[in-house]
């Protein structure tokens, strides 16, 4: 594992997100060598997820250095920061330069918001594959989806598996298959429902009731982001 180049990885937290989006590949990177891992946010204040966790950034928007990978997780504040002005710019400053552009869940609905996705085949979480589509986003239901240098997980747990993915971009396939041994990333679930389609629809009914709040509320403000990206589109087309 002894590698040489340094990385800048730049982890994004913000309110109410989903802590395993993120914490689950932090736990891969962590064992990058000479991996330099930035918990990114406008201010050094503790971030809340949206299961309680609290979480301190590292780094601000501001004084963040250019990074290799920019990765973006999901959650429930996803729906703030596709809206949020300084969130998009800094994504999009930072898009310019680095190495890998990523997401894990809803992150790739962040993504598409700053219009960085357009263009590229992408994942997320199953919900919300119709509404990252409807922001020009090629949409695939795989677990982890590499188009070029944008990576971009499933939904929550896919995380882990895009940090070994991302990980063996970086270091070469045995330093990836040796952080999933030290991490004994072996998974064995007790049920077989983890996809829409192995659940069936009962169960698929049973979460898309229990989520029909956020996912109006995401509908709304994709809808919202669609028609300015669509309005943007036109202004450039005429300049």
């Amino acid at each position: 594992m002894n590698n040489q180049t340094q990385y800048n990885i730049g982890l994004v937290i913000f309110p109410e997100m989903t802590q395993l989006d993120i914490t689950g590949p932090h736990q891969v990177f962590a064992f990058i060598p000479n991996a330099h891992i930035h918990f990114l946010w406008k201010t050094l204040d503790p971030v809340r997820s949206k299961d309680g966790m609290t979480i301190l950034p590292t780094t601000t928007f501001d004084a963040c250095p250019p990074l290799d990978i920019l990765c973006v997780p999901g959650g429930p504040g996803q729906v703030a920061m596709m809206q949020d002005t300084e969130m998009l710019e800094f994504l999009q400053l930072q898009g310019k330069t680095a190495k890998y552009i990523t997401s894990v869940c809803t992150g790739s609905l962040i993504l598409a918001a700053a219009g960085l996705l357009q263009g590229y085949r992408a994942a997320c979480h199953w919900l919300f594959l119709e509404q990252l589509a409807m922001l020009g986003v090629e949409v695939g239901t795989e677990r982890v989806i590499i188009d070029r240098n944008r990576i971009t997980g499933g939904g929550v747990t896919a995380g882990i598996d895009f940090g070994l993915v991302l990980a063996s971009k970086l270091c070469g396939e045995n330093t990836a298959k040796m952080i999933q041994l030290l991490l004994q990333y072996d998974p064995a679930p007790p049920f077989d429902t983890g996809s829409p389609e192995k659940a069936g629809e009962v169960l698929v009914h049973l979460v898309k009731k229990l989520g029909a709040q956020l996912l109006e509320a995401s509908l709304a403000q994709t809808k919202q982001v669609a028609s300015q990206l669509s309005l943007n589109i036109k202004e450039d087309s005429l300049h």
